[in-house]
């Protein structure tokens, strides 16, 4: 991990997921990344524990796809 902060922003999500930010945007609009708005202009935040979850839950989609496979 590259960050020792609770909450990352769109771009420090797409530099760990080696993505786009407008990925990473969509992530969240899915619903696929959980992630909060904050401050008066509404930017998006994602809680470190968030992109973790996510990355497991990769992991664990991937194994399965695999197995069936």
């Amino acid at each position: 991990y590259i960050v020792d902060r609770r909450f990352l922003t769109l771009a420090d999500v797409a530099d760990v997921l080696n993505i786009s930010a407008a990925q990473a945007y969509a992530l969240v609009r899915s619903g696929d990344l959980r992630a909060i708005k904050v401050g008066g202009r509404g930017q998006w935040r994602i809680a470190d524990t968030d992109l973790e979850d996510y990355i497991q839950r990769m992991y664990a989609e991937t194994e399965e796809s695999l197995r069936r496979d």
